[in-house]
């Protein structure tokens, strides 16, 4: 049982960096990374290069918490796409590269991308 458990585990983590092997952000045009945890759904702006986070949302915050969403529905996802989309207006960024990380594109992910798309990101 713990041998399969290092196994997934190692796969997931092979295909993160995957993913991550194509995908760089930079201060013009920052990676937009999305996780998932088993209750709740964040998304980061980052700067590689600097190794910084520019901007971030999640269903933890204090707007989302008091709206009595499912905290991983695809409504807060939407939600917390469109969060990000105005971070990221109000700090002058158009453009992203979406990093789904060991995801896949769909459900969730698909609809935070969709809700950031609607605000104005270009990726």
């Amino acid at each position: 049982m713990i041998n399969e458990l290092q196994k997934r585990k190692t796969k997931r983590h092979r295909r993160v960096l995957r993913v991550r092997r194509q995908v760089r952000g930079t201060a013009e045009k920052p990676r937009l990374s999305v996780y998932k945890s088993n209750r709740h759904l964040f998304a980061q702006l980052i700067d590689d290069d600097k190794g910084i986070t520019l901007a971030s949302a999640g269903t933890v915050m204090k707007q989302l918490r008091d709206q009595k969403l499912g905290m991983r529905s695809k409504d807060s996802a939407r939600q917390v796409g469109t969060l990000i989309g105005e971070a990221a207006k109000q700090k002058n960024i158009a453009k992203v590269v979406f990093d789904r990380g060991h995801n896949k594109y769909h459900g969730l992910l698909a609809e935070l991308a969709n809700a950031a798309r609607e605000t104005g990101l270009q990726f």
